[in-house]
Parts: structure tokens; C-alpha cells; sequence
């Protein structure tokens, strides 16, 4: 197997409804078929795309934006935050009045019992309110933490937390990892496992989380709904998701 195609979800996988158009299927499949190793590189957390896994039979994935990665069903690489930092952070959140959500490879569960910017992020990745847990971290490892804020006032925490990594998502939120976490890292670490070289690994992605991912492979991709400073850095740049953009720039690449 010589070359591997890392693929982002939101936007790119799936269109601007969530779902998985029928000709990106097809594609994935004839990838598979050609021989190339087909993975997943997403800012979501494992267990919110165990159904597309499943639907694309792929079993390597890159998750957490690089925090948490599993070849074939097997973790080979975790980063979860430090407690003392998520401590912190989680103080200075609720002197804010900044909601949280904690996140690991199972679950997620909130610090509130309900936050209207909560259900508006979560919603549109069709994912219900998380449930009240505020011991959540204290107990498990936490590959990632939402701050639900509006534009602009997450600076106080870039500036308060260097050793965090912030990246809005959302209009109401931001995803927080450990500083220097990209799926960039993440790639690394399966490509290191895998023996590829660089210039035959592929990837496809659409926003601001893809910029270190689309800079560091061989052949980085944008979609055509891709944010503008994505389009920038990517090689090359394909149709948008609703318009087989996942199909036509296969095709471009000559992989299917």
C-alpha cells in the first residue's frame, strides 16, 4: 500500500446537512479497492463518527484534532490535558460565565445542566445537550474541552493559557487542546507506524483545524466551501461538498 488518504469530516466527508453523499461513498470505496489506506483526521471526539467508521469500513483515524489516535481499532497514541490546567481553566470559565464541555474517547458531559450556546454548537453537529457531570474530569483522561464564548472573547484564555491550544469551531465555541496538538501530530504518528513517505500521503479538509494538516502532507486538498486561509496553504482545491468535491478531487489526484 503505497499511498494513504487522510479524510476530515465536517464539511468535507459529510455535506452541510451531515450526511454522506452517494458518490464521496463510492469514492472512499474504490479508493479501498485501488489499494490506498483511507483514514479519518477530525476534531470530533471517537464516538461521534463510531456509524460513518462503520458505513466506510475504515478503522484508523486520527481524532481530538491529533490527540487521540488509533490504527486499525488500536490506540497508538494518546495526549490527554493536564488536570491542574483544565482546573484552571474551568475557574476562570465560570467567572466568566463561559459554559464547558469535557470530552473523551467515550463521552461527553457538560458543567452546566443547560446552556442555550451549548445546544445551538452541539445541535449543529446533530448532537443532543450533554449531560450534567461537573466531576467528569476529575475522573477521566480528557482529550479535549469546549469553551462555549462568542467571537473575540476567548483571547483572555490564549493570552492566560500557553499551554493550550484554541480553535473556534463555532461562533459560539471553541475547541481547547494541548498546545502544539494538530491532526498534523496525529498524522505523524500513523505515518510513522505506516513507513509512509510525505509526498504520498494525502489529505482533504475544509476548515481553520485543517491548516497545519493540509500544510504538512505531500498533498493537501481544500474543499471549495473551504475557509479562505485553508484554500491558501492547500495544493490543490476541489469542488464543494455538495458538489462531489471529495469524488472530483480524487479524480484530480488520480487516486480512483
Amino acid at each position: 500500500m503505497s499511498k494513504i488518504v487522510f479524510f476530515d469530516i465536517d464539511g468535507t466527508l459529510l455535506d452541510h446537512e451531515k450526511k454522506l453523499p452517494i458518490k464521496t461513498k463510492e469514492a472512499i470505496k474504490q479508493l479501498q479497492e485501488n489499494g490506498v489506506f483511507v483514514a479519518i483526521a477530525t476534531g470530533r471526539a471517537p464516538f461521534m463518527f463510531e456509524s460513518l467508521r462503520e458505513e466506510l469500513e475504515i478503522d484508523s483515524f486520527v481524532s481530538f484534532n491529533g490527540q487521540y489516535v488509533v490504527f486499525e481499532n488500536e490506540p497508538i497514541y494518546k495526549n490527554p490535558l493536564n488536570i491542574e490546567k483544565i482546573e484552571e481553566l474551568l475557574q476562570n470559565a465560570e467567572h466568566l460565565g463561559h459554559p464547558l464541555v469535557f470530552l473523551n474517547e467515550k463521552t461527553m458531559k457538560s458543567n452546566v445542566e443547560q446552556h442555550s450556546y451549548i445546544d445551538t454548537s452541539m445541535g449543529s453537529l446533530k448532537f443532543p445537550h450533554p449531560a450534567l457531570d461537573t466531576n467528569f474530569y476529575k475522573e477521566n483522561e480528557i482529550y479535549q474541552l469546549n469553551v462555549f464564548c462568542k467571537d473575540k472573547e476567548e483571547t483572555g484564555y490564549v493570552t492566560d493559557f500557553p499551554e493550550f491550544h484554541f480553535i473556534r469551531w463555532h461562533d459560539l465555541s471553541i475547541d481547547v487542546l494541548p498546545a502544539g496538538g494538530s491532526k498534523a501530530e496525529g498524522i505523524a504518528k500513523m505515518i510513522e507506524r505506516l513507513g509512509f513517505k510525505m509526498e504520498d500521503v494525502y489529505a482533504f479538509g475544509d476548515g481553520l483545524n485543517d491548516i497545519e494538516m493540509l500544510k504538512t502532507v505531500g498533498n493537501g486538498v481544500a474543499m471549495g466551501n473551504a475557509v479562505p486561509q485553508l484554500k491558501e496553504v492547500a495544493k490543490y482545491v476541489t469542488a464543494d461538498v455538495d458538489q462531489d468535491g471529495i469524488w472530483k478531487g480524487l479524480k484530480e489526484m488520480d487516486l480512483i
